[in-house]
């Protein structure tokens, strides 16, 4: 039997864990940084701000205060609302590993710092909303986009033991919630944060693929 068949409520972060959203991610941050004169043509540099919080992702790379990140969060989402939410694609094997935990009787929750709103648009629109009981994400004023505080409310909502959840996330943020909230985690390593940044942060456990996460849950 897996290691992992104890746990009976399985939390996913959504970008770049159940998909890959780069393009309309960086191309979002693109149009949000023109509307302040700064201009970026090299996508690549944007990658950092897939999986953390934006306003904070706006502070940290480029300096902004608290109202112009918030302004800026604003622009990026006239272009993700549009088009950049769908400029997007669910990594392969993505589907056969959720049809193969609610097989397994798995609860399956969506834990994402993008907002809820946005995050069942995209989840409905690649059907994958039929593999999860709960969608939770930050609401539109920011609230719960910090991972410990959306994990804390999740766990207080259903009445979670510790034992009882994993998270699964490609990024030190996810690891971090999980972690103090005293659950396990899998960090991913097919996504946006490095094998580095991930072990650094000392998951419970570490695959590399889509393909290993489906082998580790058989």
């Amino acid at each position: 039997m897996s290691k992992l068949m104890s746990y009976t409520h399985i939390l996913f972060d959504l970008d770049g864990t159940l998909t890959d959203p780069k393009v309309g991610i960086t191309k979002a941050v693109q149009y949000a940084l023109s509307q302040f004169n700064i201009i970026e043509n090299d996508l690549d540099k944007l990658e950092p701000f897939i999986g953390p919080p934006l306003a904070k992702s706006f502070a940290e790379y480029y300096s902004f205060s608290e109202q112009d990140a918030w302004t800026a969060v604003e622009h990026y989402r006239v272009y993700y609302r549009e088009r950049g939410m769908y400029e997007n694609e669910v990594y392969n094997g993505i589907t056969e590993l959720l049809a193969l935990l609610q097989s397994q009787g798995k609860v399956l929750i969506v834990a994402t710092s993008k907002p809820t709103l946005f995050s069942k648009q995209i989840l409905e629109h690649f059907d994958l909303d039929q593999y999860f009981t709960y969608i939770h994400g930050s609401e539109m004023d920011g609230t719960r986009s910090d991972k410990s505080e959306l994990i804390a409310h999740i766990l207080e909502t259903y009445n979670l033991a510790k034992e009882q959840a994993i998270m699964i996330g490609d990024r030190k943020h996810d690891m971090i919630g999980a972690r103090n909230n005293n659950i396990d985690t899998i960090g991913v390593g097919y996504g946006y944060g490095s094998e580095l940044e991930l072990r650094t942060e000392n998951p419970t456990y570490y695959y590399r693929t889509v393909e290993e996460l489906i082998k580790a849950f058989t």
